[in-house]
């Protein structure tokens, strides 16, 4: 069973968050709150939520500008308002102190939550996101491959073939990636559009790509496991410096999986986090 809760962010934005555990964990500190990357969604933390509402209560939540939350035309989209959300939806959903598991956007946001409210978070999962200042060429690039979407896409199929293989940024077939994307479309008359509002996507990554984010990453002093792909978007080099800079930090990394670790690999996965998550329930 899966039900909606919402959430009152920051700015009044409202926010859908997502609750997959079917009788309420009511051990302290079980609660987890995973949190998409940028242009993702709650559902595709439906795997990992499954399995993970045996033992927590286990919440997903929609961001600003994501899923079926608020797309306030105005944001805004700062880094600021998305911690603060974040932080909104662990205070009145009752999930502190809380685990949280991030991917990519999502990764940042939670461990700059885990830096500014300590009291908060209880352990942190990292998934395939930077610590580095990405830079000004990385967003041209970003906006030069949201103008090369043929949108509108004429079916779903036609979703998951342009994005798992015709997409120039595809080095060889990936379906999940496809599936990835298609999960993310909505149906117009002309045909399927992605649920969010590219410009706000693009607003939203120029909060973070300029800068460097070693220091909040220092201030984390909880439990930490950084979580790579193979061939992700994390290098193994500044993953285990991550690793080094974190005061309680972990590493793992999953074989013949990219930058969608958990969603295209979610066996390997649950293999790579589920025994830092039981360390951290037990402790």
């Amino acid at each position: 069973m899966v039900r909606r809760l919402d959430v009152t962010g920051a700015d009044g934005v409202r926010l859908a968050a997502w609750e997959f555990t079917e009788e309420r964990v009511e051990t302290a500190g079980s609660g987890v709150l995973l949190l998409h990357g940028l242009m993702g969604r709650a559902s595709h933390w439906a795997p990992t939520a499954r399995w993970l509402a045996d033992r927590h209560r286990a919440v997903a939540l929609d961001q600003r500008g994501h899923g079926r939350s608020e797309k306030p035309a105005t944001g805004p989209f700062t880094r600021e308002a998305y911690v603060a959300d974040a932080a909104a939806a662990v205070e009145q959903l009752g999930l502190g102190p809380v685990t949280l598991i991030g991917h990519s956007m999502g990764a940042l946001t939670a461990w700059q939550l885990a830096a500014e409210r300590p009291d908060l978070v209880r352990a942190l999962v990292i998934c395939d996101m930077r610590a580095s200042a990405l830079g000004a060429a990385s967003q041209r690039e970003w906006q030069d491959w949201f103008r090369r979407w043929p949108a509108p896409f004429a079916s779903l199929d036609a979703v998951r073939k342009w994005f798992g293989d015709e997409d120039p940024w595809v080095e060889r077939p990936n379906p999940a990636r496809g599936e990835f994307f298609a999960e993310v479309m909505a149906e117009r008359p002309d045909g399927w559009y992605p649920v969010f509002d590219p410009a706000q996507m693009l607003t939203s990554r120029e909060t973070w790509v300029h800068d460097a984010h070693w220091d909040s990453l220092a201030q984390v002093r909880c439990p930490t496991l950084v979580v790579r792909g193979l061939d992700g978007e994390l290098g193994r080099a500044e993953a285990q410096e991550m690793v080094r800079v974190l005061p309680r930090g972990a590493y793992a990394e999953i074989p013949d999986a990219g930058h969608l670790l958990h969603y295209d690999q979610p066996e390997a996965w649950r293999t790579a986090i589920e025994p830092f998550l039981n360390g951290v329930l037990t402790s």
